[in-house]
């Protein structure tokens, strides 16, 4: 190959490297112009499924500042360059995988973060990026400031705040059915003692009262620090 060939090819790559939320590598041996064909189909317009040259592939990826493993980079090599959901390319190429195991997934990146063929299959197994933004902007009760952070978020954030949201739900959920399951004898007793003691001590009542309004304010704070996190650790836009 020519050497303005060479520098255009790499210049391309680059490109894709630095404007993709991801890039998944796949080693393609044995697969018909047909199969990739309906891959790259079915992997939609926000991935691009590229046949590409190791050697300029590995000076591309220097150039775009993406740490690869080199040792990725042998045979013959087709890279998934996603610009769209991570999750939907991943589950496209897992289920084209099973299909034609000629494909072979080897590994790849997703924001900056190198990834195993293993780590590549969890993140297939996740929901969609839309359900987990629905279910956090519904945990959050969509908070309007907030709603930037969360499409920035990246899709490691938003699974791991999805989860914790659920899990406090459950645990909320746990605590008010313990409550109604007290005995009436108790109940009853209860009563009976803090009517006595807020005729005795009205101005004690308030306080406890006063103290008990705090206690929403705790608990609605908890939700607005994950978003925070989430949003600090957001992907910076690639330089052009």
């Amino acid at each position: 190959m020519p050497n303005s060939e060479k520098i255009s090819a790499v210049g391309e790559l680059t490109e894709h490297f630095t404007s993709s939320a991801a890039a998944v590598i796949t080693e393609y041996r044995g697969l018909t112009v047909k199969q990739i064909t309906d891959l790259r189909r079915a992997l939609g317009r926000d991935t691009t499924y590229a046949v590409v040259k190791n050697t300029l592939t590995k000076r591309a990826a220097a150039d775009a500042g993406v740490a690869l493993d080199e040792q990725l980079l042998t045979g013959p090599t087709a890279i998934a360059f996603v610009k769209g959901d991570a999750v939907e390319a991943a589950k496209g190429l897992r289920d084209f995988a099973k299909a034609n195991p000629l494909l072979v997934i080897k590994g790849g990146v997703l924001d900056g973060k190198q990834l195993s063929p293993s780590e590549i299959n969890r993140i297939a197994d996740l929901e969609s990026r839309e359900v987990l933004l629905a279910k956090v902007a519904g945990g959050l009760k969509a908070l309007p400031t907030r709603a930037a952070a969360l499409f920035q978020a990246p899709l490691s954030h938003l699974a791991r705040l999805a989860k914790a949201l659920e899990e406090k739900t459950a645990a909320a959920s746990g605590t008010a059915e313990g409550a109604t399951a007290a005995p009436a004898e108790a109940a009853g007793s209860e009563a009976a003692a803090s009517t006595a003691e807020a005729a005795s001590s009205t101005s004690e009542t308030a306080g406890s009262e006063a103290a008990g309004s705090d206690a929403p304010a705790a608990e609605e704070a908890a939700p607005e620090a994950a978003v925070d996190a989430a949003s600090s650790e957001a992907p910076a836009e690639p330089a052009e």
